[in-house]
């Protein structure tokens, strides 16, 4: 084989070498573009993650609108239905029970027949006392002409001035033995009368506790028994007991709806008549007496019913669900959102508790924007975002 001129050699070597160096160059040059874009794409996904563990670490909120509280609110209150009149019926004379004239439910009238009572004894005491009057009216007559007699003697100095006065102070005591023997016939005539058991007023016999034969006690203390029970239903008492907080609206002119499990279809007005005036050390409350009308019957006295009250409020405070207040021990507080939506934490002061609202009276104004369920790791000035799902709601 014939070598190359040393000349020609020499002179290949310079560009073989510049050529593996672009080589090497352009080899490098995409190492490095791999290698940089490899950086950027791991620091822009590390960018990403960062701002993605960022977004899922800011709370989502959801947000009201605090206003003004209704005018006029509404409490429901249980209470129990009395009769306008309400007696037990007892009797006022000792004996046995002779009949019975009025079952329960019946109406009856003042001075209707109840009952008859036997008295035998009474009746005896009754003859003695009529025999006793009839004795002292006779010694009474004779003493009366014997002291007049001698008050004609007296004239003629025929008696003395002392038996004068005798015979004058036994007449007047004749004359008060009679008086006494009337009253105790009067008494026993009036038991007499109690044989006759009678309604006191009109009602509706609700109740008998006796029968034929019975022994019967005069009044209501040691073995006296009821014998009737008698109630005056065309009118009934509603007694409700209003909490301490609500008294100050409790005006004379206040009305008031019944309502009751088996009528749910009607509501029963009933009218305030009176007050306690005062409140229950136990229970702060105030007792108040309705008026309702039952004509038609259809209210039982001691039934239970729901008054429903409608009463005038505040409307210069604003009233904030339970959910949006926080209680720390800072006291209670909201959260409020401003044009960035931060939190800002605001104290403020509870008025009245109204169960699932609560009256604010200082701290929060009308407009403000409120967050519902705040949670307790929230801070003034930490970002959150609105809840997507759901609209910004108007307060209650």
């Amino acid at each position: 084989m014939t070598s190359l001129p040393p000349q020609q050699t020499h002179q290949r070597n310079p560009r073989s070498q510049a050529q593996l160096w672009r080589i090497i160059s352009v080899f490098v040059l995409l190492i490095a573009v791999v290698a940089g874009w490899g950086i950027i794409t791991r620091l822009d996904a590390a960018h990403r993650l960062d701002e993605t563990t960022q977004d899922n670490a800011t709370p989502i909120v959801t947000v009201m609108k605090a206003t003004i509280g209704p005018t006029e609110e509404e409490i429901v209150l249980p209470s129990n239905l009395q009769a306008w009149h309400e007696a037990p019926v007892y009797a006022r004379t000792n004996g046995y029970l002779k009949k019975w004239i009025t079952p329960i439910g019946t109406f009856v009238k003042e001075g209707d027949l109840l009952a008859e009572i036997e008295t035998p004894e009474i009746d005896a005491q009754q003859h003695q006392a009529q025999a006793d009057l009839h004795t002292a009216e006779a010694n009474n007559q004779l003493a009366q002409s014997t002291a007049m007699r001698w008050q004609k003697l007296l004239k003629t100095n025929t008696v003395s001035q002392q038996e004068v006065d005798e015979k004058t102070s036994d007449a007047l005591a004749k004359a008060a033995v009679v008086a006494s023997a009337q009253a105790n016939l009067d008494r026993l005539n009036q038991l007499e009368d109690f044989k006759r058991v009678t309604a006191p007023f009109d009602g509706i016999i609700t109740a008998r506790n006796t029968d034929i034969g019975a022994l019967i006690n005069a009044g209501n203390a040691g073995s006296g028994q009821e014998l009737f029970h008698i109630a005056d239903t065309n009118k009934l008492r509603v007694y409700v007991q209003i909490p301490q907080i609500n008294t100050p609206a409790i005006t004379p002119d206040l009305t008031a709806e019944l309502h009751l499990v088996e009528y749910p279809q009607r509501i029963f007005t009933a009218k305030l008549t009176h007050t306690a005036k005062a409140l229950s050390p136990e229970t702060r409350t105030l007792l108040t007496e309705f008026e309702v009308d039952n004509e038609d019957g259809a209210l039982l006295a001691g039934s239970f019913a729901e008054v429903h009250i409608k009463l005038p409020s505040n409307s210069q405070t604003v009233r904030l669900p339970i959910n949006t207040i926080l209680f720390n021990k800072n006291g209670s507080q909201i959260a409020t959102l401003d044009d960035q939506n931060r939190a800002i934490l605001k104290p403020i002061k509870i008025g009245r508790d109204y169960g699932k609202q609560l009256e604010v009276i200082d701290g929060i104004s009308p407009g403000e924007t409120i967050i519902i369920n705040p949670p307790d790791s929230l801070r003034t000035g930490e970002q959150v975002k609105l809840n997507p799902s759901k609209k910004t709601t108007e307060g209650p």
